[in-house]
Formats: structure tokens, sequence, C-alpha cells
């Protein structure tokens, strides 16, 4: 299957399109991680999108459009994938509609992740300190005044992806405050009732969630 993770920041769109990953079997692609391992290898790309990821601000379109074309490409994603954390504007979103176009492909659904506001501050507060425990180098956008900057993006720029996918048909929204598994199975249960008919399919799918 090829889905989408939406979500503003510290919803837990990374660990619910990892646990869905691992039980359709396909890549899950994290445009933040692809990102920050660039930095890691001192790749020019990724040193500059480190510096706006700090500051919580979104990196631009080329950057990390080109980015995911790459991945998407790859053999490994040639049964399906989740993207997490992409597309996070509309251009961003038309440039992904385009591209599996031309590759006569399409998307198959987009899960939306729906969660209070006041809820996240806790949640990135204890995410760093979680790292800090496990000797993790904790994020640097996990602080509280970046991610007022990074909600204001959300807001503004990334928002609007719902009503564009829900135009489309493809939205599905859940509560993502609930536990992580009720989560998860609530992920599956929309997946599994507004699955496509075969012939309309786009991608292989791994016998029907397991």
């Amino acid at each position: 299957m090829r889905l989408i993770m939406l979500g503003p920041p510290g919803a837990g769109k990374g660990t619910q399109a990892a646990r869905l990953a691992e039980r359709l079997g396909v890549p899950q692609l994290s445009t933040g991680d692809m990102l920050r391992a660039d930095a890691a290898k001192g790749l020019p790309v990724g040193l500059a999108a480190r510096d706006l990821m700090a500051r919580g601000e979104l990196v631009g379109d080329g950057i990390v459009v080109n980015c995911v074309l790459e991945c998407i490409a790859e053999p490994g994603a040639a049964s399906g994938f989740i993207l997490d954390g992409f597309p996070r504007t509309l251009g961003q979103a038309r440039a992904l509609d385009e591209a599996l176009e031309k590759a006569h492909l399409g998307l198959d659904a987009v899960l939306e992740l729906n969660v209070d506001e006041s809820v996240l501050l806790d949640r990135i507060i204890y995410r760093a300190r979680e790292a800090k425990a496990a000797g993790r180098p904790v994020r640097a956008d996990d602080n509280p005044e970046v991610l007022k900057v990074r909600l204001e993006a959300y807001r503004t720029q990334t928002q609007p992806l719902a009503d564009y996918y829900r135009t489309a048909g493809l939205l599905r929204t859940v509560n993502g405050l609930r536990p992580v598994d009720e989560v998860t199975s609530s992920l599956v249960a929309e997946l599994r009732l507004h699955r496509k008919p075969e012939s309309e399919q786009t991608s292989l799918s791994r016998a029907e969630f397991e």
C-alpha cells in the first residue's frame, strides 16, 4: 500500500508509521530521518536542512521533494511505502501526485492523527527526557520554543493538506490521543473499512494486515 501519515509535531506519526510499515511489509520513509542522516554524513543538503529543522522551520520544497522521489523510486518501495513527514505543503503534495501519476500509481489512503495541541508540549518534553535517559542525542527541535514555531508552521502550511486529501476521498482521521495500541488498531480498521476493490488497488498489500 502507498500511504501518508499526517498530524502535528509530537502526534506520534513516526511511531504509528513504523508499526504499520512492519505490519504491511513496506518501508517507512521519514523525511526528517533522511535529512538528519544526510547531516550526520556532512552532506550539504543535510546540513542546510539541519539548521532549518533546529529552528522549527520547514525545509524548502525542492530539497524535500527530490529526497522523497529518489526514495520512492528505489526497488524497496516498489510494493508500497508509508510517508512520514511528507508532504508538508500543498506544493509538495502536488509534486508527489504528479510523480505518482507519471509512474501510473496512486495513493491508497492518507492517515491523519487528530491530537489536541495542548497535549503536544508534554509529549515533546517526555520524548526529550526519554532520549537523554537512554543516552541518545536529544533532537534540537524537541523543546517548547521550537515546538511553538513548528505548530504555527503546521497550522499555516500543512493543515490545509487535510482538506486537499479529503476532497480527493483519501483522508482517514483517527484520535491520536489514545494508547498507542488503540491508535494502531483504529488505523488498521480505517484501512480495512475503506479498502479499494481489488481491481482498483494501486499496489500489492500484505495478507490484509495479518
